[in-house]
Parts: C-alpha cells; sequence; structure tokens
C-alpha cells in the first residue's frame, strides 16, 4: 500500500519519510509530530507505506471500540510473537476470538476472588522480608521487590499446587530471569523456549490428575472449550500460559515499582494510601473482594500512576479496510500508531501532566471514569483480560504494606525510562524503608 492510494483528505504531517517502529526513537518522533502538527498525524515510512498517529481520544475509543473489527496487529508484533507464541496478545481474527472466548470465564471476578488468599499470603512474605530490612538499616531494591512479588503471585495464580511442587521444587524458579533481567531479547526468547518442555511435562501431569482442591487459571484453562466443544491443544496452552506468565508478571511489577516511587516523594499521598489500608486492610486475614472494592483512593492512586506510566506505550494496528478518523481518510494497509504514554501527557487532556494528582481519578475527579482520554490496558474487546486481577493484587499489596512502612528515596535523581516492549524503569529503583511509627 502506498501513498498513490490516500485520498485528498490526508492528515497534515511531514513531507519527507519517517522511520517508525516500537524503538524508543519513535516516541520521540511521534510526541514531536503531534505538537508541530496536531492530534492526528500522517507519515510516509521509508518503504511507502502510509501511517498514522491518531492521539485524538474520540478517535482512539472510535478505532479500538467501536471499529476494532477493520483492525489487525500492526507493526512490533513480530517480536512480541518470538518471546510469547501464537497466544491471546498477539493473535488476530477468529483464532483470537475463540481464544478469548475460551479464556473470559478464567478471569470472572468470582474466580478472581479464588485467588485473594495466595495475593494476601505473597504480600506477608514481603512484609516479613521489609522488617527484615527495615531493623537492618538497610535499602530496598524496590524494583527487584516488585518484580519478584508480581512474579509469585502470577506463578501461584497460574499452577496452583503445581508450584511448588513442579516450578521450584528444586529450590529455584526457573522463571527467575524475568524479574532479574529486564532485557525482552532474544536470550529472554530462547530461555522462554527452553521451559516450554516443563510446561509440557506440568500439563500431561494435570490431565492425568484430579482437578486440584483450589482454583488456578491451569486449571481453568484446560477445562476451557470453544463452541465446537473443542479443548486448547498443548501447543495452544502453552502459549496462552507463556502469554499470561509475562503479561500478568509485567503488569503488576511496573506499575507497583512507579507507585512506591512516586508514594515515596508524596507524604500526604503515602499517608492517605496508609490510611485506607489500615481501615481495609488491617488484618489480612479478613481481607476480601468487598474490601479490595473500597480501596477507592488507593485505586485512585494506581490509575494515577498508570497515567504516568503505563506499562505499554505504544500501541500499532493495521487497517483491513478503507475508513475514516477525524474527518480524515485511511487506506487499506495502513498502519496506525496509539501511545498510552503520549495521550496521557497531552496537557489539553490531563492540565499540568506531568504532575503526579490522584485526585484526577477520584469519584469527584475532574473527568467522568466512561469519558477519560486514558487507555493503560487497551480499549474495547482487546482490553486486557487481567486487568482486574492487576487491579486486586495491586491494591491488597499497597493495602498491608503501606499503612507499615514508610519508604524514602535512597536516590535522589529520577530514573530515566527503558522504552522496551514495556516500559521500564532505566535503572532499578532503591528505597529506605522504616517500620510505620518506629525506626530504621
Amino acid at each position: 500500500m502506498t501513498l498513490a492510494t490516500t485520498t485528498a483528505r490526508r492528515p497534515p504531517g511531514p513531507d519527507a519519510p519517517v522511520r517508525l517502529g516500537v524503538d524508543p526513537d519513535t516516541l520521540e518522533v511521534l510526541e514531536a509530530a503531534r505538537r508541530a502538527y496536531g492530534e492526528v498525524v500522517a507519515f510516509r515510512t521509508p518503504g511507502g507505506r502510509f501511517a498514522c498517529f491518531v492521539n485524538d481520544p474520540d478517535e482512539v475509543r472510535r478505532l479500538l471500540v467501536r471499529r476494532h473489527a477493520n483492525y489487525r496487529k500492526g507493526p512490533g508484533f513480530e517480536r512480541v510473537k518470538m518471546l510469547l507464541g501464537n497466544g491471546l496478545i498477539v493473535s488476530d481474527g477468529a483464532e483470537w476470538r475463540r481464544a478469548r472466548t475460551m479464556i473470559q470465564p478464567a478471569f470472572s471476578r468470582r474466580n478472581l476472588h479464588r485467588l485473594i488468599g495466595l495475593m494476601v499470603e505473597c504480600t506477608l512474605a514481603r512484609e516479613r522480608h521489609w522488617r527484615a530490612v527495615a531493623a537492618a538499616g538497610g535499602t530496598l531494591n524496590i524494583t527487584q521487590e516488585t518484580s519478584e512479588f508480581a512474579l509469585e503471585v502470577i506463578l501461584r495464580a497460574i499452577f496452583g499446587p503445581d508450584y511448588e511442587r513442579r516450578i521450584v521444587r528444586d529450590g529455584e524458579n526457573p522463571f527467575a530471569f524475568l524479574s532479574s533481567d529486564p532485557a525482552r531479547d532474544l536470550r529472554v526468547v530462547l530461555k522462554m523456549r527452553a521451559l516450554r518442555s516443563l510446561l509440557l511435562e506440568i500439563i500431561a501431569g494435570r490431565r492425568a490428575e484430579a482437578e486440584p482442591d483450589e482454583y488456578d487459571f491451569l486449571a481453568a484453562y484446560l477445562a476451557a472449550r470453544d463452541r465446537a466443544g473443542n479443548a486448547f491443544t498443548d501447543t495452544e496452552l502453552v502459549d496462552e500460559i507463556v502469554n499470561l506468565i509475562v503479561a500478568g508478571y509485567e503488569t503488576s511489577a511496573g506499575t507497583l515499582n512507579w507507585a512506591w516511587y512516586l508514594l515515596a516523594a508524596h507524604p500526604d499521598v503515602r499517608q492517605h494510601v496508609a490510611t485506607e489500608g489500615r481501615a481495609l486492610a488491617g488484618n489480612p486475614d479478613d481481607i476480601d473482594e468487598n474490601s479490595a472494592a473500597a480501596m477507592t483512593y488507593t485505586q485512585a492512586v494506581l490509575d494515577e500512576t498508570l497515567r504516568l506510566y503505563p506499562p505499554v506505550r505504544l500501541f500499532t494496528r493495521r487497517a483491513n479496510e478503507e475508513d475514516t478518523l477525524a474527518a480524515f481518510d485511511v487506506p487499506a494497509g495502513a498502519d496506525l500508531y496509539l501511545s498510552p504514554y503520549v495521550l496521557h501527557r497531552t496537557e489539553t487532556y490531563w492540565p499540568e501532566p506531568e504532575v503526579f494528582e490522584p485526585d484526577r481519578f477520584t469519584s469527584d475527579g475532574s473527568v467522568a471514569k466512561g469519558e477519560r482520554p486514558y487507555f493503560p490496558f487497551s480499549l474495547g474487546p482487546r482490553r486486557c483480560l487481567g486487568e482486574y486481577f492487576a487491579f486486586l493484587e495491586m491494591k491488597i499489596h499497597l493495602g498491608i504494606l503501606a499503612p507499615r512502612f514508610v519508604l524514602s528515596r535512597a536516590d535522589a535523581r529520577t530514573p530515566a525510562l527503558q522504552l522496551g516492549i514495556n516500559l521500564r524503569a532505566g535503572s532499578d529503583i532503591l528505597l529506605a524503608p522504616e517500620t510505620a511509627g518506629g525506626s530504621r
């Protein structure tokens, strides 16, 4: 598809060809283009393909919600597919609809509430470690802490009893490289592929056993059937499990890392979160779906953290057929770029966008929930299935730990951003812990 197929209603944009991708440079290009040309910008790539950056929230919503069927995954997903296989995140069309329909019941609120106990257990393990560090006057690598926490939660949620008997049976976690190595390059791809035999072993064991007493995602995926009554094949199951491990870990780990970093510099916000947590999560044994749902200010803190640091900084789509966006024509085959990071920091939609202000997301905030120019988990049918799981896990984590610890920044420098497949801190964040009401 070349520019010759476009009509006269082309959005404004640079005349010279522009190279776009999922690399860090593209984000800078898109931000500069928005400032120069507006919220819908046209590009011509070096190969002659028409590309369009869409930063108008109404058009983003229309594209992802009302016209989603006209758009398939765009540039950059080849790299993701190398890591994740052909699971829910990267599949398209009928293949994606089948998998989505089969997996969706696993993420019903009723089922996810059955995982609250393990979320509490994993958080309490962090508490014991943090108390020891605080007593010794040490420093927490909060990036590593939140990474290890989120990875343990998702692995236990997927594998249930198999976490102890097959994943960490030799005292080491074979998936630990996901939390210790932030790179998502070929080395990580090869490490993940090497674990497929372990996943197949676990699947075979589960098929031969009775369903576990406690709920886990693997049992739900094994029981899933499509409309024709067919189950996932072993290859499909492995791909979906890998998708769930990586996506389920990355989102929570990254968001909690930034949340603690922001709370450390905003004592009034931290105190509000601590007060709410003390009231609703003071006794971990009593935490349930109702107390988690009542943590509305903590939810606002997480929403604001995701506004500033959305884990997926760039979405891409490719048009199946001609379309229009903001009165401009989009030819079939066009590549569209959407950036939560750019939209969330656009002053037109978010006054003082660089300021951390959770009150934007409270019930009396300036923008109603359904109208927010905000899509950290995407929108429409391809909105992340694990969104509620992630918020439940993160609220429990903050609700238990914020009343018990005051964390302060051990390094005054603002961490750079690592703009890989996901948005991460460019360096580990170090925080000094103090037990609330006591001394380090």
